[in-house]
């Protein structure tokens, strides 16, 4: 089945959890920009060194360097007939640069679903995870500031996408499963209208 589909939602939202399983569901693979830089900065590549500097201090990585590593792969041959993009694009003019990719391939987004969920609830479930994992870039300062990045740049992505009918929000609260069905419900809604 061919599925392009972009999963939004603040840092915590749980668009992790629920991309691999949306894309087991939908049979297309899913493409995490933060886990694509988490992997080389564990594994100590030059992009991983870049990456480390720039996302302990809660910034994002330049769009450049993200649109590239997009394109890459995007173009392998398990992400041709579909996808589930996770933490990207993470602004408008990531929007357009996803736009362009797509175009060249005679293909566009089929829908964007965001994940809604309380400020708060983000905070505490971050903190928890970087105790757990040993994330040294989840400290509460650095969460509430990337919380602050994500209404300045990305939240207005919404808006694009829901300017051209393909946005539905869902909310992230709740049961893995029951969040799951929920996703699974509104994207059968979009992409069947």
């Amino acid at each position: 089945m061919s599925a392009r589909i972009v999963l939004l939602g603040p840092p915590g939202a749980g668009k992790g959890t629920q991309a691999a399983r949306l894309a087991e569901s939908l049979g297309v693979p899913a493409i995490s920009t933060g886990d694509i830089f988490r992997a080389n900065i564990k594994n100590g590549t030059e992009l991983g060194r870049k990456v480390q500097e720039i996302t302990a201090t809660g910034a994002l990585v330049p769009d450049e360097l993200t649109n590239e590593l997009v394109r890459d792969r995007l173009a392998q041959d398990d992400a041709v007939d579909g996808f589930l993009l996770d933490g990207y694009p993470r602004n408008v003019a990531q929007v357009a640069a996803l736009d362009e990719m797509l175009a060249a391939t005679g293909t566009a987004v089929e829908a964007a679903v965001e994940l809604t969920v309380d400020p708060q609830v983000v905070v505490d479930r971050l903190t928890k995870r970087a105790t757990i994992e040993g994330r040294v870039d989840d400290t509460e300062d650095v969460i509430r500031h990337r919380l602050d990045v994500y209404a300045e740049q990305t939240a207005p992505i919404s808006q694009v996408y829901g300017a051209r009918g393909l946005l539905v929000q869902v909310d992230g609260l709740g049961d893995v499963d029951e969040v799951t069905q929920r996703l699974l419900d509104a994207l059968q809604g979009v992409r069947s209208a």
